[in-house]
């Protein structure tokens, strides 16, 4: 197979597995996202999950949040791990977000990306789950199942994005990073697997996974 073949392949059966793939983490509006997304560094969603409704009975919006103490925040979301950094970027992003921008999260990638505690993996995610604007996120899931698919080179997240997007059509990014990471988790993980039994690898893997 080429790989636009392998990458269609991937797709339908990606679409056939997760036909309506919604975003893991619980949120009402793009702040709540973009908190949530923040909070989910190096950390599970179930986790996430569980602590930001937590944070959010104190503080659902940029307003109520500057308000809080940083080691107030701190305290709350510790069990997420990172905490000494992540409340710091939390408090200060919301304020970022009163001075710069009305209190409202900007659907602008660079304007996201100068946020504090916001790289471009979470702008990504708000501006494609929050906004609908076309964007690819790629984390350690879709990084590691790229290679494996041979859709990419795998050398560095950013190659790894930039090969995935001239793959796919835009349209489909919202929903084919969630449903890779979804696949990630449930059919192809990182350790333990095997790729014969793989719906996609079994087809499209590596050969050297095959060893």
């Amino acid at each position: 197979m080429t790989r636009p073949e392998k990458a269609a392949f991937a797709s339908k059966t990606l679409a056939k597995l997760y036909p309506r793939p919604r975003i893991p983490l619980d949120h009402e509006d793009p702040y709540t996202l973009l908190v949530s997304v923040v909070l989910s560094a190096q950390c599970t969603d179930k986790k996430v999950n569980e602590i930001s409704p937590l944070l959010f009975a104190k503080a659902r919006t940029p307003q109520q949040m500057v308000k809080l103490e940083v080691e107030e925040i701190q305290e709350i979301i510790r069990p997420c791990g990172l905490s000494p950094m992540k409340s710091k970027g939390i408090h200060g992003l919301s304020r970022i977000l009163l001075d710069e921008h009305g209190g409202k999260v900007p659907a602008d990638m660079e304007a996201l990306e100068r946020l504090p505690a916001v790289g471009h993996k979470t702008a990504s995610v708000v501006m494609v789950q929050a906004f609908g604007v076309p964007a690819f996120p790629v984390d350690t899931h879709i990084h590691r199942l790229a290679w494996r698919w041979t859709l990419s080179s795998g050398k560095s997240v950013e190659h790894t994005e930039a090969d995935l997007k001239k793959l796919f059509p835009k349209e489909e990014w919202a929903d084919l990073h969630l449903r890779i990471i979804y696949f990630g988790r449930e059919h192809c993980p990182a350790k333990g697997h095997n790729p014969q039994k793989c719906p996609i690898c079994s087809v499209i893997g590596r050969r050297e996974m095959f060893a």
